[in-house]
């Protein structure tokens, strides 16, 4: 396989966990925390293909989303 092509799966498989993960924050909140871990899934994802492609912005910006979101979740239950 092509390193284009494994990264294009990537970046839709990233993709779609992102939009499923976005529909259970959005319809399911009482489903907390799985919506926001879905959604790092697919974050932590697109940062592989970030940095596959060393692109600077979405390397900061999926890399901030996954900290915020682990923090979040730490202080949540009590680690901060």
């Amino acid at each position: 396989m092509s390193p284009a092509l494994v990264d294009n799966i990537l970046k839709w498989i990233a993709t779609s966990i992102l939009c499923i993960g976005s529909y259970i924050v959005s319809a399911h909140p009482d489903a907390y925390p799985v919506g926001p871990l879905v959604l790092f899934s697919g974050g932590c994802v697109w940062l592989i293909v970030a940095i596959r492609w060393k692109e600077r912005a979405l390397i900061i910006t999926n890399g901030a989303m996954c900290s915020i979101t682990i923090f979040g979740l730490l202080k949540y239950y009590g680690y901060f």
